[in-house]
């Protein structure tokens, strides 16, 4: 019951505060979501990779990554042949299924329920998780309406792309940014988190639970919640990941959908109503299943 009270009840009050502001009809949700994709998210990127050191640690989580996302999208490509689903249905599932919500409920999560040390490894993975959100996961959203170059265009429109490599450069060359521009940066960034868990219970008070394609939320669910944390864990193994990388890596892809996709999904059009459906009912869910998980691993 602790972990209850003390690790998810602050996460989900968050969540609530931003359904409660959409309830109100105060702001409108996609330009809220704009400002985290293209202002809030690239500022915290950029200051990660200026502030981290490469290690094995950092290409392991690079590594688990890139495989994680190769395995879902073949899985959807599986389902999606078994079940005759359209290009735009199976985007949809791929987007929903394979993108897990590592920052804005996976890492306050890991840092109440691990500690600081494990928070570390929180914030890189979902930072790698974000660049490919903002990659690959614009690409998959847009493949339905687009050619491949054009939707790889807009890929390279993203911002976060360029933060990363900004961030990169600058740490290698050891360059200094002076301390009030890197404070401008720092209160961008710190509002990342925030915001997008806002925008997850904005988004959520637009879904109408009597809309629900609950055959196709119900795959969505069951391949974020149960099946991506087996394969999570078997990647651990094959990579040999230490214990406390392993359990975040594990923590993290047993998340539910994250709020960035479904951002994507609404800005792009891409099956926003299946993607936000499953973030809907993969976010309620994923409180017993989460509390299930920490327990068994000791938290």
């Amino acid at each position: 019951m602790a972990v209850f009270i003390n690790v998810l009840v602050p996460i989900v009050l968050i969540f609530t505060a931003g359904f409660l502001l959409q309830k109100k009809q105060v702001l409108e949700v996609r330009s809220v979501s704009a400002v985290a994709l293209y202002i809030l998210t690239p500022a915290l990127v950029f200051r990660t990779f200026y502030t981290t050191e490469a290690n094995k640690d950092l290409f392991l989580i690079f590594a688990f990554s890139l495989i994680f996302l190769i395995v879902m999208i073949l899985l959807n490509k599986l389902l999606g042949i078994l079940f005759k689903w359209e290009t735009s249905t199976e985007s949809g599932m791929t987007l929903a299924t394979t993108f897990m919500n590592s920052g804005n409920y996976g890492a306050p999560l890991v840092l109440f329920a691990f500690g600081e040390e494990a928070f570390a490894y929180s914030i890189i993975f979902m930072v790698i998780q974000s660049l490919i959100m903002n990659t690959a996961g614009v690409y998959l959203a847009n493949r339905s309406s687009l050619t491949p170059a054009d939707a790889f265009r807009v890929v390279l429109k993203m911002p976060v792309f360029y933060a990363l490599i900004a961030g990169v450069i600058l740490q290698t060359l050891g360059v200094h940014i002076k301390e009030s521009y890197f404070d401008a940066v720092n209160m961008l960034a710190e509002a990342a988190i925030p915001v997008v868990m806002i925008v997850l219970g904005m988004q959520l008070a637009k879904i109408s639970l009597g809309a629900l394609d609950w055959k196709m939320v119900g795959i969505g669910t069951t391949l974020r919640l149960a099946v991506s944390p087996v394969v999570a864990f078997l990647l651990t193994i094959l990579l040999q990941t230490n214990s406390l990388l392993s359990t975040v890596i594990i923590v993290s892809a047993a998340m539910p959908t994250a709020a960035t996709i479904a951002m994507i999904a609404v800005q792009f059009d891409s099956s926003p109503q299946l993607v936000s459906s499953i973030t809907l009912v993969t976010t309620i869910a994923s409180v017993p299943t989460l509390w299930l998980l920490l327990t068994l691993l000791g938290a």
